[in-house]
This record gives structure tokens, sequence and C-alpha cells, in this order.
């Protein structure tokens, strides 16, 4: 009986070690890696350069006052339809006279009383010129008569047509002094127009009294109201914008705003995706030219951007846009490259590996390091042209814990 306890003791204690031994090595037996995976897949990939952009009407017409003068409320309203060369869209008048002060006037009354004198004058001149007419056509008749019947020499007939032609003369520098003397009096006259007189009389426009002399301004373009820029009455200098006219159905284009590293890669014709635009389905355009020149502007953040104006035209029938205008906002995408049969791989499978990149690629249950090589990357996926085929499965964002050979396991997905 003395030897059968420290037997059975062995025997359990050997049994106690045995179990922890079995618990350390399930403890510390390596688990697989729990990781997200993707599929290697053959299919239709675009490489795009996104920016926002505007619409904007390509040739538009700004209407300016041709003269200095005053700009009569304008009763159009930014929309409405105009026909070139028929609709008045504005009217004007001429500006008036600047005031005068007292002495001025004195001096413009005296100016026409000066000039009234001298009308006069110039009339009681054309009275004495008429007489000294009717003078000599007398004695230029009374001398021919004579003249046939021998009473007089032909020298004497001679003299009295001079004379005749002479008084005729009198006479027309005497309604010629007349006209002078007429138009100066209308210029001092005119010297005395106040600024608040408006010679002329008032016509009505749809029911609205309009000045007689007021000038209208027609549209330059068939289109329509862009925006009306001097709404209100007001004096306006030549040459200041009244309002701006342009053609958004067949004229509307896109400006995007190109960073310079981004417009080097675009080329006239790339096919271009206009979103975000505010209808259901994207629009459709093409590059039409990208300028030479560039531009410096701050964005958002206050750094420093060299940009680029790309001009894209729709391809899209107008139906499709006709709620567009000018000035809208879009998002442009840009399409610099694409192939419709490129194999591709999630963009997030991609790590650097030894100068080139690489993937895990998944045999059986463990991570096999595969090295790929890469045409293209937009950012959401990558066209590689060799490495991996078409249905394989690769790691998604693999972290420093997985390696050649880690075993792992597809991450469950949370409900």
């Amino acid at each position: 009986m003395a030897q059968s306890k420290p037997r059975s003791r062995n025997y359990i204690l050997g049994s106690a070690g045995l179990a922890l031994l079995l618990l350390l090595a399930w403890a510390f037996w390596p688990r697989p890696t729990p990781v997200d995976l993707g599929t290697a897949a053959t299919g239709e990939m675009v490489v795009t350069i996104d920016e926002e952009a505007r619409t904007r009407v390509r040739d538009a017409y700004v209407v300016s006052a041709p003269i200095a003068g005053r700009l009569l409320r304008i009763d159009a309203e930014a929309g409405d339809e105009v026909i070139g060369g028929e609709t008045v869209i504005a009217r004007m008048v001429a500006a008036p006279p600047s005031a005068i002060d007292v002495r001025t006037r004195e001096q413009a009354r005296a100016g026409v009383d000066a000039a009234e004198a001298a009308l006069r004058v110039a009339r009681a001149d054309l009275n004495s010129a008429l007489a000294d007419q009717d003078l000599a056509n007398a004695t230029l008749s009374r001398n021919r008569i004579l003249l046939s019947s021998g009473a007089v020499a032909q020298a004497a007939v001679d003299q009295a047509e001079r004379q005749k032609r002479a008084a005729d003369a009198s006479v027309d520098t005497a309604k010629a002094a007349i006209s002078m003397r007429e138009a100066e009096l209308a210029n001092a006259r005119a010297r005395l127009i106040e600024f608040n007189e408006t010679p002329g009389g008032v016509e009505t426009v749809n029911g609205q009294p309009v000045n007689a002399n007021a000038i209208p301004l027609e549209a330059p373009i068939s289109g329509r109201i862009l925006r009306i820029i001097q709404e209100s009455e007001t004096t306006v200098s030549p040459g200041q914008a009244i309002l701006e006219i342009g053609d958004v159905s067949n004229d509307l284009e896109v400006l995007a705003e190109l960073l310079s590293t981004d417009a080097v890669q675009v080329a006239a014709g790339d096919r271009v995706i206009i979103d975000n635009w505010g209808g259901e389905e994207p629009l459709n355009g093409v590059v039409e030219r990208v300028e030479p020149w560039g531009f410096t502007k701050f964005s958002a953040l206050g750094v420093e951007e060299q940009r680029v104006n790309t001009i894209i035209r729709f391809t899209d029938p107008l139906e499709e846009r006709a709620s567009l205008g000018h000035g809208y906002r879009v998002e442009v995408k840009i399409v610099v490259w694409e192939d419709i049969g490129a194999l591709t791989v999630p963009s997030s499978a991609l790590f650097r590996s030894g100068g080139g990149w690489a993937v895990f690629a998944v045999e059986g249950k463990r991570a096999r390091l595969t090295p790929v090589e890469v045409e293209r990357n937009n950012g959401d996926l990558a066209a590689i042209t060799g490495g991996l085929e078409a249905g394989a499965t690769v790691i998604l964002y693999p972290g420093p814990g997985i390696s050649a050979g880690t075993p792992i396991t597809a991450r469950e997905l949370a409900e």
C-alpha cells in the first residue's frame, strides 16, 4: 500500500504537466491572420484628371454706352431672349449741358443781343442790295430800248449789264450774311440752355413715356441676356458697360483650370466626363484646346499653384443640357488613358518592394509575395502587365504583420 500512493501521485503530476504543455502549445501556436481580400480581374479601366470647372459662353458681348449721357431705366431682365439688330435692350439720352453761373449767363445774354443786332444789320444790307438790284435792272432795260432806237451806244448797255451782275452778287452776299448772323444768333442762344431743360417731345414705348431724343441701343447678336450690369437710370460715360448678352444654347463651353503638371498630360481631342452638374446622368465632352499660357493662383489653403486654362466642348445634344447656363459649376474628368481589357487589381493591394511594386497573393491559405508590373494607377484600380493572372486573390491593405508564408484567413465583415 505504501508504494501505490507515490505511483498515483506521479501519474497525477505527469498528467497535469502534459495538460500544461498542451495548453502552452495551443496558446503559442501561430494562428491565421485575418485579412481583407480582393481579386485580380479583367475589365475596363480609365485614368482621369479630375477638377472642378465652370461653364461659360464662348463669345459674350458686353453692350456699352456709345456716348456720355443719361441711361434710362432698363426694363429687360436677365434671361430674356433678344434678336440681333432688332431688339431694343436699352435707351439713353445725350448728356445735358452743364450748369452756368450768373456772370456766364449775362455774357451769353449780351452775346444774344449782339447777334440779334448783327442780324438786323444784315437784313438792312439785304434791303439796300435789293434796291440797287431793282435800279440796275431798270437801267439795263431802259438802255436796251434806247440802243434799239440809236439813242445810246453799245458801251452804255454793257455798263448797265455789269452793274446788274454786281447788284445780283450784292444780293447773294447779303443773303449769305443773314444766314451767318442767324447761325450766330442760334449759337448765342444755345449758350443759355440750362442743364435741366430737355428739348424734344415725349413718346411712349409699351405704354411708358420715353424721351423722343432717346438713343435706342439694339442687341448686337441673337441670344439671351446673361446679366444686367447697370439697371437703374443713371449717368454713364462713353464705353461704360450696361449689360452682357450671349448665346447660351449654341455657344456654351466648359472652362477648367488644371494644374500645370496635369495639363501637360492632356491633349486636344481627349474624352471628358462632365459630372455633378445637377442632372441625373453625366454629360460627355471633348477637350478643344489647352492654352499655352499658365498663371499663378492661390488655393483655399493659401498654396501658390500654377494653373492652365483648358477649354472643353460639349458633345451631347442641347436637349440633355438645356438647363445649364453661363457660370455654372461642374466637375470634369478628363480621360488621359483607358483600356477596355486591362488586368486590374485594387490599388490598396500594392506596396513597394525592392524598388518595384508587389502584392501578396493568396496561395492555399498562406500569403505569397508576388512582384508585379504596374502600367497605370487611378487611385482605385491599378492596371498590371505581369506577375498575376485574372482571378487571382490578393490581400488588401497588407500590414507589417504580413510576410511571405504568413497563414491568413478572410476577415468576416461585421453585419
